[in-house]
């Protein structure tokens, strides 16, 4: 891949990731495109090409010319992944390989079973117990074959997401407080230590990565560690950004979760990942710091909760009222 040639496609820009990653990427100097299904008005972080993910047509006429594609799609509310998820990659592996592009997937733990627990690392074991589990195994195999055939490869595997933009589909967003509203209570569903990123500093890490691109290998992974935090201690940040130290924190209703998974698909989906929410488990980012070094963002949790639950609009921004847009 040619560092010469900083074109970048990002297929879910209109996401959370995927949204800060276009944002940090152009703040890099590179040229971004993204494609999305329905027009973004006001949003020049990028060039918009109507597109589906699903199309490979779609994706190849999107990727002309480009030195890296940023897989970011995520079925929307954890609809269908046993039916997009892997048919979308196919479509960005076909597209990255027709233009030496490398190809970028922001990764999670789900493809990590207890066998794996309690530090995972990069090459700690992916014996998943779970559906998406195993389909996000299917995925890396995917790519690690990619990367000897064409398309390098970059994964940067990270904990549960929460940032200013955070789609619905993070459980910080969808659960533990409600977008758009004044935090009046807390629903906490870690019954032990977590592993949480927050998006920006994800972003940027990427970013700063792919301003070292000639120095990684064809398949490279890393693990981005965030902030581990003990159980309550993401609560308690949320109470100390609004400012209330008695907030009410409540237990997630895991009970309810398993008895109503089959009506509510995002109950389904957090029923099965339940596991990630008992289990003490830490992230070692050993490897990317001894990469990234002093360069590596870290915004301090205060900071990145208030950002957070602002740009979610549950805390009153500048001038403005909470929920305000």
């Amino acid at each position: 891949m040619s560092q010469t040639n900083k074109i970048a496609l990002v297929i879910g820009a209109s996401g959370g990731v995927g949204g800060e990653t276009a944002a940090a990427l152009n703040r890099h100097g590179w040229t971004v495109r993204a494609l999305t299904r329905r027009p973004q008005p006001g949003n020049a972080t990028a060039e918009w090409i109507i597109g589906d993910a699903m199309n490979a047509a779609d994706v190849l006429r999107a990727a002309q010319g480009v030195s890296l594609i940023v897989h970011a799609a995520n079925p929307p509310g954890y609809r269908d992944w046993d039916k997009v998820v892997l048919p979308m990659l196919d479509n960005t592996i076909a597209a990255a390989k027709a233009n030496n592009a490398r190809i970028m997937l922001p990764g999670t733990i789900y493809n990590f079973g207890p066998d794996a627990f309690p530090v995972l690392r990069e090459d700690s074991p992916q014996h998943p117990l779970t559906r998406k589990g195993a389909i996000r195994v299917a995925m890396e195999e995917r790519l690690r074959a990619a990367s000897t055939d064409g398309a390098p490869v970059l994964i940067v595997r990270a904990g549960d997401f929460f940032g200013p933009t955070t789609s619905g589909n993070s459980v910080f967003s969808a659960v533990m407080v409600e977008r758009g509203k004044p935090v009046q209570r807390i629903i906490d569903p870690a019954r032990a230590s977590h592993a949480w990123a927050y998006l920006p500093d994800l972003a940027e890490t990427i970013a700063l990565l792919m301003d070292r691109a000639n120095e990684l290998s064809a398949f490279e992974r890393f693990h981005f560690a965030g902030h581990q935090l003990a159980r309550g201690e993401m609560a308690a940040a949320i109470r100390r950004a609004t400012d209330n130290p008695r907030l009410r924190v409540w237990p997630f209703p895991w009970f309810l979760v398993v008895g109503l998974q089959p009506f509510v698909r995002l109950f389904c989906e957090m029923a099965e990942m339940r596991y990630l929410w008992r289990e003490s488990i830490s992230i070692d980012s050993a490897k990317l710091r001894a990469f990234l070094g002093n360069a590596l963002p870290a915004t301090p949790l205060d900071k990145a909760v208030r950002e957070t639950l602002t740009g979610l609009g549950c805390l009153p921004e500048a001038g403005g009222k909470a929920g305000a847009r």
